[in-house]
């Protein structure tokens, strides 16, 4: 179905997070009024397509306090444009997803610049080492941009991570969630005797 609701969004020179982000608006603002919520405390991770929205949700929408990417981080550029026989594993332009293309993204905005709009706030890749998403040399070159600007340029390193881990296009649940518990001021489980 969101792949119909990405065509027409097309058609009126929009894109599917033109709905997405003020409905992101008006669910934090609400979870923000409700007693038992910390309006401070809401966070997004998101894994696959929900790590694609973890880039540009959280860039546009402040309510959320922290953003965790598992499963799409990547160079987006190289990977909506590459044709050559070893990236085509990993590009878009062989494949039937015509929704993921989105109108000057390239000209305007990769991973590590959507990560920049979310900074100073707490930003997290989760990575699986065989996640056909991307290589991790990919991943890798994008998070090297995001991390020098939150250590080296901002001194906010510690606000900023990336889990590598041995497992497929899944939520590994180890660091992140240690990064939630730190982020989110959450005290930890007691681990099971």
């Amino acid at each position: 179905r969101f792949r119909t609701l990405q065509f027409k969004a097309y058609s009126l020179g929009c894109t599917l997070y033109s709905i997405m982000v003020p409905q992101h608006e008006q669910i934090t603002a609400w979870l923000a009024k409700l007693p038992f919520v910390d309006a401070e405390r809401i966070a997004f991770y998101g894994l696959s397509y929900g790590g694609k929205s973890a880039m540009r949700i959280p860039a546009l929408v402040d309510n959320y306090c922290l953003s965790i990417c598992s499963g799409d981080f990547d160079d987006w550029i190289w990977k909506n444009a590459a044709t050559d026989s070893k990236s085509l594993r990993y590009s878009y332009a062989n494949k039937a997803e015509y929704e993921m293309y989105e109108f000057n993204l390239g000209g305007t905005f990769n991973y590590s610049e959507m990560a920049a709009l979310i900074c100073p706030r707490p930003f997290m890749v989760e990575r699986g080492h065989f996640d056909g998403v991307a290589p991790d040399e990919a991943v890798a070159y994008e998070f090297a941009k995001v991390r020098h600007l939150y250590r080296a340029q901002l001194n906010l390193g510690e606000r900023t991570a990336i889990e590598w881990f041995n497992g497929p296009h899944a939520i590994n649940g180890k660091g992140t969630f240690a990064f939630l518990h730190k982020h989110l001021d959450w005290p930890a489980p007691k681990a099971a005797e």
